[in-house]
């Protein structure tokens, strides 16, 4: 929380909780707990106004009504979590509703609080203690998905590698992969192939349309007019895939490893239909020769 402020986004439509709270805040100053801690506070009122705030500016907290004009009930806490993936968010509940508590836990809400017995001292606790509580869970999340990615890499290292133990690939392909033999073909297609990954992801995301199927198709062609082997385009992938997942946050990370699954396996799809084109053309060549002898 940078500047000791703490930026907190209300989303509640009853005035007399949303003046009760606001008040706790302002006290802020008073507790103990706060530790020279200030809080900002942005209050919506809906839940479409909510997550138009969530999208235009940074908040360190949720207190959340479930109620609310426009969302009712835990449908509320999965719309917002689903929009504030890494922001804690505190849910407001009353005794009539304490037994979902532990479902609300389980939607991803950080903590609760009952209004009806709140002061600042606990309202600033529970604040704290929902904040330690996501970096905790982003600290889990983010050595689950190093440990899943290394196994990945790993993995297309393996499969790279026990293709280089088979005779069948340089039969058919060639006697050395493109990263030896053409060095600096291999960089450009490498290049290539790590731009189409971003586009691809940038398509999935803004839903805009770049084709990504087409160029994909035209790489698949160059790497078969250099009789590229499937090692080949795994090597590529393995390549972008290292780059793009340094220095990202794991939530990119994680976007980049899904999004190169797919592409691969499009682009090894193209591939095997470029040879099997070639092997068939070349195939009736030869068959056509064949019926020129006498």
């Amino acid at each position: 929380m940078p500047n000791e402020t703490c930026h907190v986004l209300l989303i509640e439509d009853k005035l007399e909780n949303i003046e009760l709270l606001e008040d706790l805040l302002s006290k802020s100053q008073q507790s103990s707990l706060a530790e020279n801690l200030t809080f900002a506070t942005t209050c919506t009122t809906t839940l479409r106004d909510s997550l138009q705030s969530l999208e235009s500016h940074q908040f360190d907290v949720i207190l959340l009504d479930l109620d609310l004009p426009d969302s009712q009930g835990l449908d509320t806490l999965i719309k917002v979590r689903e929009n504030a993936v890494n922001i804690p968010i505190i849910v407001e509940m009353d005794r009539q509703r304490e037994g979902k508590v532990v479902e609300s836990f389980q939607l991803g809400a950080d903590g609760y609080l009952e209004l009806k017995s709140l002061d600042s001292n606990l309202l600033i606790h529970e604040i704290r203690l929902s904040i330690e509580r996501q970096k905790y869970r982003a600290k889990i999340n983010k050595q689950q998905q190093a440990v899943r990615q290394a196994q990945e890499f790993a993995d297309l290292d393996d499969l790279i590698n026990s293709s280089r133990e088979t005779s069948v690939t340089a039969r058919l392909f060639g006697a050395y992969p493109l990263k030896e033999s053409l060095p600096d073909v291999f960089e450009e297609l490498t290049e290539a192939y790590g731009q189409l990954l971003d586009l691809s992801l940038e398509q999935r995301v803004f839903k805009v349309e770049y084709n990504i199927s087409q160029q994909l198709r035209t790489l698949a062609d160059k790497l078969g007019f250099l009789k590229a082997s499937p090692r080949d385009a795994i090597e590529i992938h393995t390549k972008v895939l290292k780059e793009k997942s340094q220095d990202v946050p794991v939530v990119k990370a994680q976007a980049y490893v899904a999004e190169g699954r797919l592409m691969i396996l499009e682009l090894m799809g193209y591939l095997a239909s470029f040879y099997r084109k070639y092997y068939i053309g070349l195939s009736n060549i030869n068959l056509s020769a064949r019926k020129d002898y006498p």
